[in-house]
């Protein structure tokens, strides 16, 4: 048996016995085992594993009751782990994790089911966007702040974070990735061993607040994901790095610019303090306290101030100021104490709506749509809306299970980051952009034009009829033409333009804002007012 398969070999070897906590199904299926009698005959049954086995239970689905290998298709493993999940349920406990190997053309799956109710839901969990110019060493403290461990001045801690190998290569993140640390009873939950998905699951399971990072690009080239990271994800603060050894830049003006125009409180990190003698640290820190003033922001720096004072005063007006050092270790106590304290942010009220970022796989459980929940509350086995598609239909999905940094949950709540699996569509079907809402007699229209206010923040000339930037709406990152309703839009101007996607309709609503780029160009908007997808 191969070596990755080392886990499943134990649990077979080990076998079934009346005292164990290990249990063989070759399938489980809805129409049989939730009939009446039967489920709760098979709930005690996985009670009894659970507490044979002090707290925790295997079940391996997709073999022989002696333990021989068969193999079941993808479809009816997804159907299995459903009523493994009601079962579990059913018996005060929650599935923690499942691992899949291809056998015979087909799955086998080994689930370990873990006593307790599925993570509580926390109203508390906080979500931190990060930005900042390359190199300014915005992932290595994300890395530090996650693991609690000082970087060895080769950022070494960044790779803590969902990076892809050509990344870590490179020193360069090209994508958005995501970190997460705790806290309970005021001490700080760190990540163990980052790289197991395991142990985020241990953090956000242990953890009274959970503080989610999404950690943006700071290559140029890739600002279009920064703004993606900063525009679509249902942040509560900001975080923008600023090395000591090189100081403000234009990336940073840009990346500032996006951050004040989501009207998001914001927090300064000057980084890699340990690089520079103490005079260079105070001239960068007046060059980014002058940079707020000019864009009629007030600086506070924590040293200065204190924590409670930072807490108390953050605003999109107000910003704290940290100065840090992921090698010394310097002011990452003043951060921790922040994100401890710091309010999660009101606006989260309403029905469920969820805007797609990310769209993967996993073997036997299907497509996984993951994003921010910008609204309500959505639970496994509900029926949801997803899209608009191209063509500007919709079409009714379930809800197969939900997971946040790699903890199954049976429910999640507005502002955290999670992944749905979807019942009903396919993989290559979803696409960014999309969105979830709960099903209803009447969704709302596809929305190919709309009325918005726009400002322009920066173009080298006047914007006309025709011009067509990059708009950033929620996750949507779609090429839109601009009708100026004056005929015309000068740099700083603020005026009224009907815009047009170029190639899809979205779930577009009044009061969204939106960041458009082309270019050095770049400006913010609101929507005003949707026009219909006929026009």
């Amino acid at each position: 048996m191969a070596q990755d398969r080392a886990e499943l070999k134990a649990a077979l070897e080990r076998g079934e016995s009346d005292g164990g906590s290990i249990e063989f199904k070759e399938r489980l299926r809805k129409d049989i085992h939730l009939s009446d009698g039967r489920f709760e005959s098979l709930a005690a049954q996985l009670r009894h594993r659970v507490l044979s086995g002090e707290g925790e239970a295997t079940y391996v689905i997709g073999v022989t009751d002696d333990g021989g290998l068969a193999g079941i298709d993808p479809s009816s493993f997804s159907e299995s782990m459903d009523v493994l999940s009601l079962l579990a349920e059913e018996a005060g406990a929650h599935i923690a994790s499942v691992d899949t190997w291809g056998i015979n053309d087909g799955l086998v799956g080994l689930a370990r089911i873990v006593e307790g109710a599925v993570l509580p839901i926390d109203d508390d969990h906080i979500v931190i966007g990060t930005a900042g110019h390359v190199d300014h060493g915005k992932s290595t403290l994300v890395g530090s702040l996650v693991t609690g461990e000082l970087d060895d001045g080769q950022g070494a801690t960044r790779a803590y974070l969902d990076l892809k190998p050509h990344e870590i290569e490179r020193g360069l993140s090209a994508d958005i990735s995501y970190g997460v640390y705790g806290f309970t009873d005021g001490e700080t939950v760190h990540l163990d061993n980052p790289n197991r998905k395991g142990d985020r699951a241990r953090v956000v399971e242990a953890s009274d607040r959970v503080v989610s990072f999404v950690d943006t690009v700071g290559h140029d080239p890739w600002l279009r994901t920064t703004i993606r990271g900063i525009v679509g994800g249902k942040l509560d603060y900001g975080l923008l790095t600023i090395a000591a050894d090189d100081g403000v830049t234009e990336t940073t003006r840009e990346h500032l610019g996006i951050l004040l125009a989501m009207e998001l409180p914001t927090i300064v990190a000057v980084t890699k303090t340990d690089m520079v003698v103490d005079t260079r640290a105070d001239a960068v820190i007046d060059d980014i306290e002058r940079m707020l003033r000019e864009v009629g922001r007030t600086p506070l720096p924590v040293d200065r101030h204190g924590i409670e004072t930072a807490i108390d005063e953050i605003s999109p007006r107000v910003v704290p100021l940290v100065v840090t050092s992921a090698v010394t270790g310097r002011g990452l106590d003043q951060l921790d104490a922040l994100f401890s304290d710091l309010p999660k942010r009101a606006g989260h009220a309403g029905s469920f709506r969820m805007y797609i970022d990310r769209v993967y796989t996993i073997a036997g459980v299907g497509p996984v749509a993951s994003g921010t929940v910008r609204s309500g509350e959505v639970e496994a086995g509900d029926r949801l809306t997803l899209g608009p598609f191209q063509d500007g239909a919709y079409r009714e999905v379930e809800v197969r299970s939900i997971e946040m940094h790699y903890h199954r949950t049976d429910r999640a709540r507005a502002g955290q980051i999670v992944g749905i699996a979807l019942k009903g569509v396919t993989a290559d079907e979803v696409s960014r952009g999309m969105a979830l809402f709960p099903s209803e007699a009447s969704p709302p229209r596809p929305v190919r034009t709309f009325e918005a206010e726009v400002m322009v923040l920066n173009h080298p000339t006047r914007i006309t009829s025709g011009y067509e930037p990059v708009v950033h709406l929620e996750t949507v990152s779609e090429a839109a033409r601009f009708e100026p309703i004056d005929g015309h839009l000068l740099p700083g101007d603020t005026g009224r333009t009907r815009i047009t996607f170029k190639f899809s309709p979205y779930l577009v609503e009044e009061g969204q804002r939106f960041v458009f780029r082309e270019g050095k160009s770049k400006g913010v908007g609101t929507v005003t007012s949707i026009d219909d997808l006929r026009r």
